[in-house]
């Protein structure tokens, strides 16, 4: 079989599913012929969120700044009526 399964024969066969993740990589499951999930071994998922996620040396070492990730995005400001004098 390849890399690729159905849906059904994913939630049948789910422990095969999961041998043939860590044994030969990454497997594909499909739902009505669209790819819908993978399913990959903890290490390569683990290589991945890291790989994603810079840490503080990388930002501080970009060469741009990444400015967007630091700071959270401000409120608009609510704004009293003037006072009235008289």
């Amino acid at each position: 079989m390849s890399n690729r399964w159905q849906v059904q024969t994913a939630k049948a066969r789910f422990s095969e599913l999961l041998e043939k993740a860590v044994a030969e990589g990454p497997q594909v499951v499909t739902r009505r012929g669209v790819e819908t999930a993978v399913v990959v071994p903890m290490e390569q998922w683990e290589g991945l969120q890291r790989t994603t996620k810079p840490n503080l040396k990388e930002l501080l070492l970009a060469p741009a700044p990444r400015i967007e990730s630091l700071a959270p995005e401000r409120r608009p400001l609510a704004r009293r009526p003037p006072p009235r004098f008289e």
